[in-house]
């Protein structure tokens, strides 16, 4: 299941705080802020889909994330990779690599996360 744009901006702010009412997270949004009522349906779809929680407080709620950052990234680069790039990563890295103007270090500090990643797999 994959979140819209707002829903995506609403669950970062959560990730980032871990916990919080819908007035703390209200707050976090730029000017023009959305309405509450608006963040409480995206909220309520976000429970939906089951992507966070609540503890109930009298009339107010605390919610917090049920899915990791890192687990909904995954699954977005993995989509990505198999829609975009004929489920190859190697023609992914080709494209990022090639389409982000990446300077000669970062290509360095690229190298030496893969050489990790296959010293790992070796063992």
């Amino acid at each position: 299941m994959q979140l819209t744009k707002t829903e995506e901006q609403l669950m970062q702010f959560l990730w980032k705080q871990e916990k919080a009412f819908m007035k703390d997270l209200l707050e976090m949004f730029d000017n023009p802020k959305p309405a509450p009522s608006t963040v409480a349906t995206l909220l309520k779809r976000m429970a939906d889909k089951g992507f966070v929680s609540y503890t109930e407080y009298g009339n107010s709620r605390e919610y917090y994330p049920l899915v990791k950052k890192s687990d909904y990234f995954s699954k977005q680069v993995n989509g990505i990779i198999k829609s975009f790039f004929n489920n190859s990563a190697a023609q992914f890295a080709s494209f990022f690599t090639q389409e982000t103007n990446l300077s000669e270090k970062e290509l360095e500090e690229l190298k030496k996360v893969i050489e990790t990643e296959i010293k790992k797999k070796q063992q």
